[in-house]
């Protein structure tokens, strides 16, 4: 683990190229990341996470995934997910506490089980937005409700319940993405809300959770770093780190993003020196794949200690 490199890339296609090869063997990202364009079945997904771990010769190797149900359903190919939306689950929470610790049980053990299958383990969930009314839909049914409690209870028990199914979580979008009005793939959201404001409602989902990842958001919390988006702000790191009080993997958001206004290389080297673990890219773009790579140093003392930390969980 020693000689991996802070970074995690995304690949291409259902197996691997052997310029990929080649680039993996040389530059060992931290960890991989797959989308609907990797997989086309069971089989087939077995054989691409098992060509890579064999590659790392570590059966522990993180392969990550975004599997939210809902829209957000990378396992499209193999199994539909539509209405289990994150909405759904807090509505239901809402309406009947114990039939939906008994729907949200079985729907993250049926995931859980079936991202084991493929050799996945690490989801990127639980989203922790807030639903904000008029905020853009990028998050929407996304987001389990507008009250930030109910968010954190549900939160808590969905990295609850992966863990003890294997299965490594990913919270997101720190330190809140609900108030954003324009995607951040596309646009720069700005928040224009104070930090009193922001501590009582799209900060409180995410602190005291045991998740041993988290995500940045790409958005720009004007009352706090007018300049930087979260993912370039030692200001707003500080705050996850002290406030929100997330001390595990801090991994940023897709750096090819078009909210990040720098080139790539600008945009790896301001999000580690802001305070990110990990880079995040996702496109699957050799070109871009190396620049990122480049400019990641190697993996530090805290990223082996708490990925040994999240390896203990996986059996």
């Amino acid at each position: 683990m020693i000689n991996r490199r802070s970074f995690i890339v995304g690949i291409k296609s259902k197996k691997l190229s052997s310029k990929e090869i080649v680039f993996l063997k040389k530059y060992k990202p931290w960890g991989i990341i797959l989308f609907s364009r990797n997989i086309k079945d069971i089989s087939q997904t077995q054989k691409l996470t098992s060509s890579i771990r064999r590659l790392f010769n570590d059966k522990n190797y993180p392969i990550l995934i975004d599997q939210e149900g809902g829209k957000i359903n990378r396992l499209k190919r193999i199994i539909t997910f539509d209405n289990l939306t994150a909405e759904y689950f807090g509505e239901k929470y809402l309406k009947n506490k114990y039939e939906f610790k008994i729907f949200f049980k079985l729907f993250i053990d049926k995931t859980a089980f079936l991202l084991k299958q493929l050799g996945i383990n690490i989801n990127s969930v639980p989203v922790l937005d807030l639903r904000v009314k008029g905020s853009s839909n990028v998050i929407g049914d996304r987001s389990y409700s507008k009250n930030p409690k109910i968010v954190s209870q549900i939160g808590d028990l969905c990295i609850k319940l992966f863990h003890e199914n294997s299965i490594g979580t990913i919270i997101k979008h720190l330190p809140g993405h609900g108030l954003a009005k324009v995607d951040s793939h596309h646009f720069t959201p700005m928040i224009n809300k104070s930090f009193k404001y922001l501590s009582k409602n799209d900060f409180k989902p995410f602190k005291k959770k045991k998740s041993f990842f988290g995500m940045t958001g790409h958005l720009i919390f004007k009352k706090i770093d007018k300049e930087n988006t979260v993912t370039h702000s030692k200001k707003m790191i500080t705050i996850i780190r002290k406030k929100i009080g997330f001390n595990n993997i801090l991994i940023s958001d897709d750096l090819s993003m078009k909210s990040l206004k720098y080139n790539l290389e600008l945009n790896t080297i301001k999000a580690f020196n802001a305070g990110c673990n990990l880079a995040l890219h996702c496109n699957g773009n050799l070109k871009e794949m190396q620049i990122v790579a480049k400019n990641s140093p190697l993996i530090n003392n805290f990223i082996i200690k708490k990925t040994s930390q999240f390896y203990r969980i996986l059996r």
